[in-house]
């Protein structure tokens, strides 16, 4: 049996202010992430750099998202972690 799980794949992502994320999920879902916790771990320091961190970019097949070839985060860790975006409270 398998323990595979399979997570939504990504349509879009927008950097926003204060180092949050805003990921638009193919299922229709959206959810707001965090990223200030992850800035002082060593694989994301250089995401301190805010015109950098603003340049995140969906990964081919919608996967994860990317800001380099060596700096990703997976769609599972968007889903996960990320927090519903209210629909009625969302702005387009």
């Amino acid at each position: 049996m398998s323990t595979w799980t399979s997570y939504p794949k990504i349509s879009e992502v927008i950097a926003e202010p204060d180092y949050r994320l805003l990921v638009l999920f193919r299922n229709g879902e959206r959810k707001h992430y965090d990223f200030k916790p992850k800035l002082t771990e060593p694989a994301f320091r250089l995401l301190q750099d805010e015109a950098f961190f603003r340049t995140v970019k969906v990964d081919a097949g919608g996967y994860g998202i990317s800001w380099s070839d060596e700096i990703d985060l997976a769609e599972s860790e968007l889903w996960l972690n990320g927090t519903p975006v209210n629909p009625e409270l969302a702005t387009a």
